[in-house]
């Protein structure tokens, strides 16, 4: 089976950093976008985007329904077969996103073979925004495939890949379920958006940090961010920076290596009466007591 996949007309900013891969039913491209303005188009084919490297808000609107989305690693998005797109925005360079273009026989397959349903009501939604494991590790895994080319062991694993995400799109994102109001409010903060919020934290320890920066990183809003933060890490956004910054300044200390003014900046406390203050409420002695008793 053949899929005409729309790339080249659709990503009228981009590249293409890969050949065109096709297994099994499944047409396969990696590209790198520019900031701006793509061009409208229907779709003939579902499309499955998956974001691996860049950091964007993505606006765009699909049938009339206009829908608003801040991407990083591993956020996705999903176009299904027949929708009008248009007015689609890119704020910033996605660095290489994987497509995945399946043709709606597909859809209609995994809704009778999997869930025994009218592959009608098995239509899927509009959906952006999503961090999706399931997703994210089959974009990864076609990524792999492409550059590494294709190999004769490969078709079980396409064939297996194919199935898996056919199903998958089918039970959790048909128009009936998938709902972007109460999506965001009812996701858990998975592994793999905590990861990226912590390790967003560490590499900016010494930097002024806004819930907006960490809210961004996990594609939530800042108020159910800070929930499912709390929640994930049994404290507040703030607490845990601040005691991830305590924790350091409790390391430098013990190195006995920089002033109490450079660990004070290194650390993001701005200022050593700040850093004096703080570490005092933390510890109940001072940085400096801390330092000549060891720790």
């Amino acid at each position: 089976m053949r899929v005409n996949g729309h790339g080249d007309l659709k990503y009228n900013t981009g590249r293409r950093l890969s050949d065109i891969a096709e297994w099994s039913g499944l047409r396969v491209e990696s590209w790198r976008h520019e900031a701006g303005v793509l061009t409208d188009l229907k779709l003939d084919c579902t499309e499955v985007a998956v974001l691996l490297a860049g950091q964007l808000t993505v606006k765009r609107t699909g049938d009339g329904l206009l829908q608003e989305a801040i991407g990083g690693p591993g956020t996705t998005w999903l176009c299904p077969a027949g929708t009008f797109e248009s007015d689609i925005q890119l704020s910033a360079p996605m660095e290489e996103c994987i497509h995945i273009f399946l043709p709606p026989t597909l859809m209609e397959q995994a809704a009778l073979e999997a869930y025994e349903i009218d592959p009608a009501k098995a239509r899927l939604g509009y959906a952006g925004g999503l961090n999706d494991a399931l997703l994210v590790q089959v974009g990864a895994t076609f990524r792999t495939l492409l550059e590494r080319g294709p190999a004769p062991t490969d078709r079980l694993l396409v064939d297996g890949m194919r199935a898996a995400l056919a199903a998958h799109l089918v039970s959790h994102y048909s128009a009936d379920h998938w709902r972007p109001c109460e999506n965001e409010a009812s996701r858990r903060l998975d592994p793999v958006r905590l990861k990226r919020v912590l390790d967003l934290i560490e590499h900016r320890l010494g930097h002024e940090l806004s819930l907006d920066d960490l809210a961004a990183q996990a594609c939530l809003s800042p108020f159910h961010f800070t929930r499912l933060f709390r929640e994930a890490t049994g404290l507040t956004p703030h607490r845990y920076v601040m005691d991830r910054r305590i924790r350091a300044a409790k390391e430098k200390l013990a190195l006995g290596r920089a002033s109490l003014v450079e660990i004070a900046l290194e650390t993001g406390f701005g200022s050593q009466a700040n850093f004096n203050r703080v570490f005092r409420k933390a510890t109940g002695v001072s940085p400096g007591h801390f330092r000549k008793i060891g720790g």
